[in-house]
């Protein structure tokens, strides 16, 4: 998977869960999801995210089987429409993973940072696959609870090293870096990590950037309804696109992908 500064690759979110914090439940019926993944596609999408598991703060965690029973047929029904979109399975448990990369799946995308299941990064480097990893602390249902810091851009940048390093140490050789806004984190340590994110090319490493609808957004501006907070989600892409970000995570393509081609018209 090639990545360059250009314009950052956008990776669609397909969350097939009943409690995702934007659209749980709108696409836990395997047909709507397979459409959902088929009109992200034909907006603009470079690759799709698929979720079994919400990993919004509270959340708890599901059983194995119970995710798999949710991702498994979509990540098949997407592979009959598309054979060739990139597909991440977005999980920190080394069984989904690998069932996922055996339906169809080419992707890995740890929000634990190999916290929880460190097994994945020989995974990836046994299927020979890109491996996102992505700074958290404690787990979705205690994760917000009072986080604290003595230099977020500093602590941040220590665990994703520490973390890369591990995953090469195990044989994982396409490995994408995620700062994890939101996940454990105040509002000033989200909005320090925005502002100083170029200093995270340091890695050497693409960049996925993960702010869609989110949280922080909504306090900054008092936009409750997470649907309602896509117009500041795309300023902050567009705010970020020389910020060395590789990769967009986001719920909304038609939008991002309609700035995307009008940037490239501007730039011809």
């Amino acid at each position: 998977m090639q990545f360059g500064r250009s314009f950052p690759k956008i990776m669609g979110i397909l969350n097939v869960t009943p409690d995702s914090f934007s659209d749980g439940g709108r696409f836990s019926d395997v047909a709507a999801a397979v459409r959902h993944a088929e009109r992200m596609i034909e907006d603009g999408a470079d690759m799709l995210d698929v979720g079994g598991e919400s990993t919004r703060p509270g959340a708890a965690p599901v059983e194995p089987e119970v995710e798999l029973a949710r991702v498994l047929p979509v990540i098949k029904g997407i592979r009959i429409i598309d054979k060739d979109i990139p597909l991440s399975i977005d999980t920190s448990k080394f069984e989904v993973a690998r069932a996922a990369l055996d339906a169809g799946a080419n992707m890995i995308n740890d929000v634990s940072g190999l916290r929880r299941e460190p097994r994945l990064a020989r995974l990836a480097a046994d299927y020979d696959v890109p491996l996102v990893i992505m700074h958290s602390r404690d787990d979705p249902r205690t994760m917000q609870t009072a986080p604290r810091y003595e230099d977020v851009i500093r602590e941040v940048l220590h665990f994703l090293t520490r973390q890369l390093q591990f995953a090469r140490s195990c044989g994982a050789r396409q490995l994408i870096a995620d700062i994890g806004i939101g996940f454990a984190k105040t509002q000033e340590h989200n909005l320090l990590l925005l502002r100083h994110h170029d200093r995270f090319a340091e890695l050497g490493l693409p960049m996925l950037l993960g702010i869609s609808r989110k949280s922080f957004i909504g306090k900054q501006l008092g936009i409750d309804k997470p649907e309602q907070r896509d117009y500041a989600t795309l300023a902050l892409h567009l705010y970020l696109l020389n910020a060395g970000v590789d990769i967009v995570r986001v719920h909304n393509v038609t939008a991002l992908g309609q700035a995307r081609d009008l940037l490239a018209a501007l730039r011809e």
